[in-house]
């Protein structure tokens, strides 16, 4: 199994809020540090980095309009403190720190950081984690890390999200239908 690009790494942040419905405010500490990753990017053959903290969320939303659905999304956003998104992608094997690796994994080990999703593959060297920031039962961010010999990406949404709202957006807007109004499967009835 090849670690996921960023797209279906986007796909899988949102399939992770959807674990967790909308709150009060943030906690600040769902906000990863990260280390200094300019580096890697003069080494990527592909690198993303995407950094939007409330200000710039804020004026994205003031672009939308006032359809239906643009003011769904616009609330969806209201609700967050910030999304960043590193992602790398090599030529070559060997270049993933696993020092840094390793330091996110730290991080994503202490206070409130709760692991949803661990996937392992030795056979290929990947790792695709997926972990909640929970403070009291409220989900107040969410932490995707991915990595194989080839590719780095960590994806860090700091906020909170409404799941009705988010349900409202599947298949429209880019956002993929997850049957999320659907709840769990009903067993068939016993004869």
């Amino acid at each position: 199994m090849r670690t996921q690009a960023p797209s279906t790494v986007i796909a899988i942040t949102i399939v992770g809020l959807t674990f967790f419905s909308g709150t009060p405010a943030l906690a600040q500490e769902a906000r990863l540090v990260l280390p200094n990753l300019d580096a890697l990017a003069k080494q990527a053959s592909d690198s993303v980095d995407i950094t939007l903290d409330a200000a710039m969320l804020r004026l994205a939303a003031s672009f939308l309009d006032e359809g239906k659905d643009d003011q769904v999304l616009k609330e969806l956003i209201g609700g967050l403190e910030g999304i960043y998104v590193k992602s790398f992608e090599f030529d070559r094997d060997g270049l993933v720190p696993q020092r840094d690796v390793e330091n996110i994994r730290s991080q994503l080990g202490r206070g409130n950081w709760k692991r949803l999703v661990g996937i392992k593959t030795t056979r290929e060297a990947s790792d695709a984690e997926v972990y909640a920031w929970v403070d009291q039962g409220v989900s107040r961010g969410l932490a995707v890390l991915l990595s194989d010999p080839r590719q780095l990406t960590i994806v860090n949404v700091v906020g909170r999200i409404d799941l009705e709202k988010l349900r409202r957006l599947e298949g429209q807007l880019g956002v993929p239908r997850m049957g999320i109004d659907q709840g769990p499967p009903k067993e068939p009835p016993r004869q």
